[in-house]
């Protein structure tokens, strides 16, 4: 083999590796039956394979998902399994298949550049590089974060009515679990899917205040915290709920309406910066630029 193209041919080599890891992993994603088949394993704990008597097995635990919990450093499997939980765990996009795929990312990343500064290129093509390396393996948290940013603006949003809904089924003579779970059932979104997990933990015997404290570490919501604090106190002292609930529905309705508030007052400042640089010398250009020409001859003739 040529050794000019030696680098070459390594650097596609890497590029296809890596390109069929990524259809593998959406592959796998996308498949409904092996996705179910899965789940349902891991949730009994035990993985089969099929052995040459068409009995199962234990799977000896050795995979690329297993291979990438071990190899990565246990503050990033911390903290993506923490941003993973907040943007309401995607069914999809498991944490063993970003771990997966930052691991083939990091291993095409690292052979890619070293044929890169094999090749000695110029400074600024090694920060690139560099730079695309370091951002595509911190890409998985990056978009966990905005998924779990959109999540929780959707659970302010509903947290209000859903409050109201409770309060209402309440003062109908509900219980306090049952008015949950019809709030639950009637709603739609991450709050609504967040209350039925709560209900499925008291109902596999936690308790109450188990059941919210759950609920607080799973999202980030300000608002939804000071709720579960109340509920907390309020079964801890035996008050009534239905008032708890009442003054916790106007005070979040209030602050909803002093979020929009606030975000219609920042508006103008949000307009101000493309209005600057985009706007305005297309209107300056479009009225100035006549009497520019109009000189620019006047002067030319003298």
């Amino acid at each position: 083999m040529n050794p000019a193209t030696t680098p070459v041919v390594l650097a596609a080599t890497c590029a296809a590796f890596a390109v069929g890891m990524a259809v593998w992993l959406i592959w796998t994603a996308l498949d409904p039956t092996r996705r179910r088949v899965r789940e349902n394993l891991r949730r009994a704990g035990v993985t089969l394979v099929a052995s040459a008597d068409g009995e199962g097995q234990r799977d000896p635990g050795f995979s690329l998902a297993s291979l990438a919990r071990r190899t990565t450093p246990p503050a990033i499997v911390k903290t993506l399994d923490r941003q993973h939980a907040l943007a309401g765990r995607p069914a999809a996009w498991t944490v063993e298949k970003l771990l997966a795929l930052k691991l083939v990312w990091l291993v095409a990343a690292i052979v890619v550049s070293t044929l890169i500064l094999l090749s000695g290129p110029p400074p600024l093509l090694v920060l690139m590089t560099l730079g695309v390396s370091v951002v595509g393996y911190f890409l998985p948290e990056l978009l966990l974060n905005s998924e779990g940013t959109k999540r929780n603006q959707q659970i302010e949003l509903e947290l209000a009515d859903t409050l109201d809904q409770m309060m209402i089924a309440l003062e109908a003579g509900l219980g306090f679990d049952s008015a949950m779970a019809r709030a639950a059932q009637n709603g739609k979104g991450p709050l609504a899917n967040e209350l039925v997990r709560t209900l499925q933990d008291i109902q596999m015997g936690n308790s109450r205040r188990q059941a919210f404290e759950a609920l607080t570490v799973r999202t980030t919501v300000v608002d939804l915290r000071r709720f579960v604090r109340a509920v907390i106190q309020a079964d801890a002292y035996r008050v009534s709920i239905a008032g708890v609930l009442r003054t916790q529905a106007d005070e979040m309705r209030l602050k909803r309406r002093q979020r929009a508030e606030e975000k219609a007052q920042k508006i103008p400042v949000k307009v101000l910066a493309p209005l600057m640089l985009f706007i305005l010398p297309v209107i300056f250009i479009v009225v100035m630029g006549p009497a520019a020409i109009n000189i620019v001859d006047s002067f030319s003739g003298m």
